[in-house]
């Protein structure tokens, strides 16, 4: 079974790969990490912290993902970085503070479970608030994409170029807010914000009835940003559809038990263990299927690159081709979901009829 490693790679050639394997800190490869909390870092001093870089199949030349930690009771210098990065909080409580040099300060405290943006232009500090333990997080961005336009690094860090300051930050940085109606990018009811204080808890979720498995969702904007993101719920004891789309997206998981299978069609199959802290890729056009074998709902968050790498996502655009309906995958999937339930003392909930009928009609409860 394969999973993340810590390698030394030979470059691709790519101006990003170079720029990485140049900065002396752990790179994991591979297909996923099971624990984002446990794995080994490194000083970085680029950041001023204890860093490392994820780079698994289905990320190069995308996205940049990357675990930092700050120390106890500590804060990491300011910095200021030209492209906009989403954080999740893996582990801790801390602060952080945002400027633009035409306007004044907004600080605002964060949480395990947390997620927010580090806005493109801008200054940032990054705090740790609790003495006995560090912090730890989750950073995405797509600075690969950036490097191979300009492939001078010292362009994204610390450049003196003052660009524009994102409007109403004092507002965006106090509570994500419920918009209505369809977006510009073909959402339904979204959460726009910059500042998303507990993804564990948010119940506010919509019914995605392509996917099966009476699975809800909820897709995320960030203000003034073309990173998004979404986050799919469900049920204990059942599994969704095997879908495919672009590469580039980076699935943490915040709460639940599960594993996901990803596969090339024709090619033999990965299996993917999850629990809360893991990470993982699909490679670009695999499929991939998403198992919940514990006792509570499923829950993952799904990071996307931009735009133009997406494809599709939970959102299906030729379904014949793109998703596999339950009555027409392969036998070994369902005898390997409900051979992992029995190891667990526990039977399937899915429905007989849902393997009989492509059409089957999930119940939905309200998000």
């Amino acid at each position: 079974m394969a999973q993340a490693v810590q390698n030394t790679a030979t470059s691709s050639g790519m101006p990003y790969d170079d720029w990485m394997e140049s900065q002396g800190i752990p790179i994991y490869r591979g297909y996923y990490i099971e624990d984002l909390r446990t794995i080994p870092l490194s000083w970085w001093e680029l950041r001023g912290s204890n860093s490392a870089f994820i780079q698994l199949d289905g990320m190069q030349g995308i996205n940049e993902a990357r675990v930092s930690e700050i120390p106890a009771g500590q804060s990491v210098r300011p910095l200021k970085f030209a492209l906009d990065e989403i954080v999740y909080v893996l582990e801790g409580r801390g602060l952080t503070t945002v400027w633009h040099e035409s306007g004044p300060k907004r600080t605002f405290e964060w949480q395990k479970h947390s997620m927010f943006l580090l806005p493109k232009g801008h200054h940032f500090q990054l705090s740790s608030t609790q003495g006995d333990r560090p912090a730890r997080l989750l950073h995405y961005n797509y600075l690969p994409v950036a490097m191979s336009a300009i492939d001078d690094p010292t362009f994204f860090f610390n450049n003196p170029h003052t660009g524009q300051a994102l409007e109403r930050m004092e507002e965006l940085y106090a509570e994500a807010k419920v918009l209505t109606g369809q977006d510009n990018m073909g959402a339904g009811n979204v959460w726009y914000g910059n500042f998303f204080p507990d993804m564990r808890a948010w119940d506010k979720l919509d019914a995605l009835k392509t996917r099966g498995a009476g699975g809800h969702v909820v897709f995320v904007r960030f203000a003034g940003s073309l990173l998004h993101a979404h986050m799919s719920v469900f049920p204990s004891r059942t599994y969704k559809k095997a879908h495919r789309h672009g590469p580039g997206r980076a699935i943490v998981i915040p709460a639940g038990e599960g594993f996901s299978i990803m596969w090339r069609e024709g090619d033999e199959k990965v299996v993917v263990p999850w629990h809360e802290a893991s990470l993982f890729t699909p490679p670009n056009r695999w499929f991939h299927q998403h198992f919940n074998v514990g006792d509570a709902p499923g829950r993952y968050l799904a990071f996307h690159p931009l735009p133009q790498f997406g494809g599709f996502s939970e959102t299906v655009e030729d379904q014949a081709r793109d998703q596999i309906e339950y009555p027409h995958e392969e036998s070994w999937i369902r005898q390997k979901f409900e051979g992992e339930l029995a190891q667990r003392g526990i039977t399937s909930l899915m429905p007989e009829e849902a393997y009989k009928d492509p059409n089957y009609q999930w119940a939905y409860t309200s998000g």
